[in-house]
Formats: structure tokens, C-alpha cells, sequence
């Protein structure tokens, strides 16, 4: 069946710092493109982060990150079609968006904050859908 998924992650950070990621004037480079990107390589992998996770034939993975008013929001949605359902790749996906963003700024802000993370959204398999 058709299953979907769709987790967050934020990184809370100072005012500064925010301006900087969303200006795209970070030292490091372009973090938007780069979150986006491992968000998705980490859905992609989730099997070789997670032990006893089933790799999953994904047929879609999303990533997006915008700005809130203490720092970042990254939102990342997985799909397939199998037997199993993929909130471990969309919350992987989202962890790992997280992460490479604290790293692209930790020599501005080592204040910088990752969590919550959390699923929001699952859809199909036999225990039907769920929203937080």
C-alpha cells in the first residue's frame, strides 16, 4: 500500500544567526541547499543509521526549511510503497536536516538548540492514519 510520512525537527538559535542562515550569508556557504540535501540522504540511509530498520524502496522524499521566530523548522515527508511504514526515514530525515544545520552554525552561535523532533503525520498500512 501507499504510506506516507511526514516528521520536524527545529533548531532554535539567536536572532543573528537566523538572519545569517536565511540570508544566505553563513561562512560555511548556502545551508538551506545543504539541509535540504542531507535531510534527504538521511531518509535515503535511515536503514544504516537504525538498527532492525527495513530498508525501504522510497518513492519520495521531501525536505523544506523555514524560518521561525527562535530559528529554523525542517520538515521532511518520506513515501513508498510496501509493507511497511516510513516515519523512521521522515524522522531520520528531519534529525539528520537538524544536525548538518547545527554544524553549519556552531563558530556563530554555540548556544544553538536541536529539538523537538517528532512525527506529525503517517499515512496508510493496516493501522491506518495519524496526526499529532
Amino acid at each position: 500500500t501507499e504510506r506516507t510520512a511526514t516528521a520536524e525537527a527545529f533548531v532554535t538559535m539567536s536572532a543573528p544567526t537566523r538572519e545569517a542562515v536565511f540570508a544566505g550569508a553563513l561562512p560555511k556557504g548556502d545551508a538551506l541547499a545543504l539541509v535540504r540535501v542531507a535531510a534527504i540522504t538521511g531518509a535515503k540511509r535511515t536503514p544504516d543509521l537504525v538498527p532492525l530498520c527495513h530498508p525501504l524502496p522510497l518513492t519520495g522524499v521531501t525536505a523544506d526549511v523555514e524560518a521561525t521566530a527562535t530559528g529554523a523548522r525542517i520538515v521532511v515527508t518520506a513515501a513508498t510503497v510496501g509493507r511497511t511504514g516510513v516515519e523512521m526515514e521522515a524522522i531520520t530525515g528531519a534529525a539528520v536536516g537538524a544536525v548538518t544545520l547545527y554544524d553549519m552554525i556552531k563558530g556563530l552561535d554555540r548556544g544553538a538548540e536541536i529539538g523537538p523532533i517528532r512525527l506529525l503525520v503517517k499515512r496508510g498500512g493496516a493501522s491506518g492514519d495519524w496526526v499529532r
